[in-house]
């Protein structure tokens, strides 16, 4: 009875110690401006017909008892406000397609200031993967602890030459160049962040070596997945597979490894690169 009595006490200061974190997180949906208008079929090469979309380009604060975290940092601040300064930063090239419209308000540093918070506030920058519109302010977080996927900087300073290796082009040399000497965790798989259960990253390579997506469970909206560049938008989910990919099959096995946790565990699955999704859920907090 008394060893009964014990274990039950350890297990009941076990739910007392974990359970606060992950019932008082709050979810921030940001975007780093948008893309477009430009055919689908230049994203996803597989998709059936030719359609002009605008996308979002989705950044992410999370407010947890341990500590506020940033997950992605958008399109470098250079290219706010107009072609011209896109083109003093970007590649033309990447200009020209992709169509950026940031404002200046739309950078991380301002949309965190919009929430009440300083970059210096930041205790934890999440990185998804190094392209240019994932990682374009991570110099911005001095103070932070960055985490990133090991193979993942590796990949950012050296990408396969079929991604280009120019110093402007998708890995932008002097995104990465601003944080090369910050604190940087370099990680390997999958890792619980704060060790409660209430924020997972997850590797997820295939767009990029290294791309990580993230696990997080918020009190009333339930499990939420935030896919980034694993899964770019519902037609990637519906099958049609995304471009600009290092390996198709372990971009397949990383969209399938996030639909199983949707439809095992009830997960919802949050993409960055999709506008009706982010006309529903965007610029709130979710709980």
């Amino acid at each position: 009875m008394k060893k009964t009595g014990l274990l039950a006490s350890m297990l009941a200061a076990l739910c007392i110690s974990t359970a606060p974190s992950a019932q008082s997180q709050e979810l921030y949906w940001a975007t780093s401006g948008f893309f477009g208008p430009f055919n689908i079929q230049g994203l996803i090469p597989t998709f059936p017909q030719a359609k002009e979309i605008t996308i979002p380009v989705s950044m992410w604060v999370l407010k947890h008892p341990k500590g506020l975290v940033v997950f992605d940092t958008g399109n470098n601040v250079a290219i706010s406000d107009g072609a011209d300064n896109c083109k003093k930063y970007w590649a033309a090239g990447s200009c020209d397609f992709l169509k950026p419209n940031q404002k200046r308000s739309d950078v991380i540093d301002a949309q965190l200031q919009k929430l009440g918070f300083k970059t210096d506030d930041v205790k934890i920058v999440i990185s998804s993967h190094s392209h240019l519109d994932h990682s374009g302010n991570i110099g911005m977080f001095p103070k932070a602890i960055h985490i990133m996927q090991k193979k993942e900087l590796y990949q950012g300073w050296w990408p396969e030459k079929f991604q280009g290796r120019e110093p402007n082009g998708s890995f932008v040399l002097n995104d990465l160049n601003a944080a090369r000497g910050f604190n940087f965790f370099e990680i390997e798989g999958d890792y619980d962040l704060f060790g409660d259960g209430s924020v997972k990253i997850l590797s997820t390579p295939g767009h990029t070596l290294g791309h990580q997506s993230l696990k997080i469970k918020l009190p009333q909206t339930g499990t939420v997945i935030l896919t980034q560049d694993a899964i770019w938008m519902q037609e990637n989910a519906d099958g049609y597979v995304a471009g600009l990919n290092y390996s198709v099959k372990d971009w397949t096995d990383s969209a399938n490894k996030l639909k199983m946790m949707r439809d095992i565990e009830g997960a919802k699955l949050l993409f960055a690169h999709d506008a009706p999704q982010f006309d529903k859920m965007g610029n709130r907090w979710h709980k």
